[in-house]
């Protein structure tokens, strides 16, 4: 296999899921590595802090730094940076809080009342912690005249119990509900990739590639974005999804570990 010059490499579904890694995957990382291809691990996952992806990844005998890891939450701390932002209201799992530390945060999770409508209220995927409760505050907060920021914006995931929602479904209700826009930090966002691949110092003819087991954010999306879009046969994939979905990935890979055979 032909590999490109740089790759951008999804996490869970990818690399691993909740039964642990996916079969050959550290080995496609080893090669990577041993080949000098330029990469990054990317995610869209809003319930691990990055220190927490770092330990997780580690755990599964994958060598990796922190700055080799980009998340959505990250890119959402650059937005709302150069929005001007300072309180907000964040609505992501508790460990996640720690990554949004360059804020004051109250409401959502964080708990406790803002003392006014917060700057933002930056949505990330809660799984069952979702309650009407939350939901009802962070729809107030939008209609009082927050910024609703989406960590990401994807459909579902594959979970311990099998496919789950993911973050998608309730943004799209504040969405519904207030008849405003959220804004996406994660991918399919552009900005997202191009925040990705400028640690690696790409010159500008390096094609590079997402892979990933999501069609709307790591394949469209990246392929909108000017990257090619990488499906693998793992995590969330389904054949029907993919036959209805009108996405068209530049390749279709088994799983990751193909990519040790590049």
């Amino acid at each position: 296999m032909t590999l490109p010059g740089a790759l951008l490499l999804d996490l869970d579904g990818t690399l691993y899921t909740d039964a642990g890694p996916i079969a050959g995957a550290w080995e496609a990382v080893a090669a990577l590595r041993r080949r000098d291809i330029p990469f990054r691990f990317v995610t869209n996952t809003t319930r691990r802090s990055r220190a927490g992806l770092v330990e997780r990844l580690r755990s599964y005998g994958f060598t990796v730094e922190p700055e080799e890891v980009f998340t959505s939450v990250l890119a959402g701390v650059r937005l709302l940076q150069d929005r001007g932002a300072r309180l907000v209201a964040a609505f992501v799992a508790p460990a996640t809080l720690e990554d949004l530390r360059a804020f004051e945060l109250a409401g959502g999770t964080a708990g406790g009342r803002p003392a006014r409508v917060p700057d933002a209220v930056v949505m990330g995927d809660l799984g069952d912690r979702w309650t009407p409760a939350l939901l009802n505050e962070a729809f107030r907060y939008v209609l009082d005249g927050a910024a609703l920021i989406a960590l990401q914006k994807d459909r579902y995931w594959l979970g311990a119990t099998g496919l789950e929602l993911d973050a998608g479904p309730y943004v799209a209700a504040l969405e519904y509900a207030t008849g405003l826009e959220a804004t996406v930090c994660g991918k399919p966002r552009p900005s997202f990739y191009a925040a990705a691949l400028a640690g690696l110092n790409l010159g500008p003819d390096v094609q590079a590639a997402m892979v990933g087991d999501d069609l709307w954010a790591d394949v469209a999306g990246a392929q909108q974005a000017g990257l090619e879009g990488w499906l693998v046969r793992t995590g969330k994939f389904r054949e029907d999804v993919l036959a209805r979905s009108g996405v068209r990935p530049d390749r279709v890979l088994t799983s990751v570990a193909e990519l040790a055979a590049g």
